[in-house]
């Protein structure tokens, strides 16, 4: 494992655990109980507390909570195991306001946009607000644990949306998918109907050609028609003259 990067939350040093190729020593044997020795049955008051024993435990149990709040950072570096736990250090005014200069540094440091979504912002901040409740912690251990059960129903907020976000993203991948094999059925559609309509277009092409020569030839035809129809009907008025003129002429004949 790496060693863990550097972090807004303030840890102790680091201690070396064990080496992770050491053999595991022997069971101790259980002490035996001599039989010389008395047994004390009663129960035996137990001796009054000093007040620096008080503080000591009361520094445990803070320590104790600090460590389950914030669980102390583990890594191997080559065959040792080494722990870093939490400071249970008390903070003073010049901490915070250190506190937020070295937030201030690593946001522009790192190029953490200042609107949006962002993982190194939300992730210095997440730093951020750990070290607020390590520091608020060690002076209230209830307000820590408060403040920690706030940060953990944030942390499932946030995760609920990440999942409701790749939900999301695979829906709208499997709604692309299905929309492209839409689109190469439809793009399959319009060629055969591009080339159903271009085999329309050549078989009207070819009903136009049919339907002017049939027009060119019936307009022949019809000059023709109409040219023989005029001779007929100048040839008829011709004749109809000349009857009329046979009518007349015997008539006047007939008179003489």
């Amino acid at each position: 494992m790496i060693r863990p990067a550097e972090s807004l939350l303030k840890y102790d040093n680091p201690v070396l655990v064990s080496n992770t190729t050491e053999q595991k020593s022997p069971k101790t044997r259980p002490l035996r109980v001599s039989p010389s020795l008395p047994v004390i049955t009663s129960p035996v008051p137990p001796p009054p507390r000093p007040k620096s024993l008080e503080a000591d435990t009361s520094k445990q149990q803070v320590e104790e909570i600090l460590n389950v709040i914030l669980p102390p950072r583990e890594w191997i570096d080559g065959n040792k195991l080494w722990v870093q736990k939490v400071s249970s250090a008390p903070c003073t005014r010049m901490d915070v306001v250190h506190l937020q200069e070295q937030l201030d540094l690593k946001l522009h440091q790192r190029q953490a946009r200042e609107t949006g979504i962002c993982l190194i912002r939300r992730d210095l901040y997440s730093q951020f607000f750990d070290e607020l409740i390590r520091q608020v912690t060690i002076n209230c251990a209830e307000r820590g644990l408060l403040l920690h059960r706030i940060r953990d129903e944030i942390l499932m907020t946030i995760a609920t949306y990440q999942t409701l976000y790749e939900s999301s993203v695979a829906f709208g991948m499997r709604k692309a998918l299905l929309s492209e094999q839409g689109k190469f059925d439809m793009e399959k559609k319009i060629m055969d109907l591009e080339n159903e309509k271009r085999e329309l277009e050549r078989q009207v092409n070819e009903q136009k050609a049919k339907c002017d020569s049939t027009e060119k030839r019936e307009a022949e035809r019809r000059q023709v028609e109409e040219k023989k129809h005029m001779e007929e009907i100048q040839f008829l008025k011709r004749t109809n003259q000349q009857l009329k003129v046979r009518l007349i002429f015997p008539r006047n004949e007939m008179h003489l």
